[in-house]
């Protein structure tokens, strides 16, 4: 009986480890802030692209986090800092660091890690030179999430054909704040979209819209 109960335990306790090492690591983001920075029109009139970065020069996660806000947060209860078609809130905002590939959470305001390796690289093709995307700490990359919003007669979504736009939205946020925080940024529709759909486990239902290079700019 005791060689039972002690076996029951040891069974228990390796359980137990094992769906404990079964938990994505997460990163909870400091709270961002939604009121300062620079004014509207000085933001404008400083955007642009950068192609130049400093390398081993991280991005804090105070201002990861209102950088991924100012993209894609909720700004009231329902809605978001970008608008999408029919509010179908379709795209997914992944976070490629050195550190691994991170989902964020705009619910709440975390990151969520899908990759524990550095998956840059499979943001980048072979016949095009784009040197600064390893330079760059953060490349954000847009996903698009099919089964959400409407449906067709077939009875799939139909969200997909807005995704370029929308992803625009978060794009433009995302150069805007850059613009304000003295970051620098550019937006990369050249990648492999197979290659890093597979990097970043991806399912058949979604698809990357586009790649967007963040860093402290040279």
């Amino acid at each position: 009986m005791m060689k039972r109960n002690m076996y029951l335990s040891l069974s228990m306790l390796t359980l137990a480890a094992g769906l404990s090492a079964a938990e994505p690591v997460v990163i909870q983001l400091p709270e961002a802030r939604r009121s300062g920075g620079m004014p509207l029109m000085d933001a404008l009139s400083a955007r642009r692209s950068t192609r130049n970065f400093k390398k081993d020069a991280p991005i804090a996660d105070a201002v990861l986090g209102e950088l991924l806000w100012a993209t894609w947060g909720y700004n009231r209860e329902d809605k978001r800092t970008a608008p999408t078609a029919v509010n179908a809130q379709e795209l997914d905002v992944y976070v490629l660091r050195a550190d691994g590939a991170w989902l964020y959470d705009a619910r709440k305001h975390a990151l969520i890690q899908v990759v524990d390796k550095d998956i840059r690289s499979a943001t980048l093709m072979e016949n095009i030179a784009q040197p600064f995307v390893l330079d760059a700490p953060v490349t954000l990359v847009y996903v698009c999430d099919a089964t959400r919003g409407p449906k067709g007669a077939d009875g799939k979504g139909i969200i997909g054909k807005w995704a370029g736009t929308d992803t625009g939205f978060l794009a433009q946020n995302a150069y805007l704040y850059c613009a304000s925080a003295g970051l620098g940024t550019v937006v990369r529709g050249s990648f492999p979209p197979e290659t890093l759909a597979k990097a970043l486990k991806l399912n058949e239902n979604q698809f990357v819209t586009l790649c967007q290079c963040v860093g402290w700019p040279q």
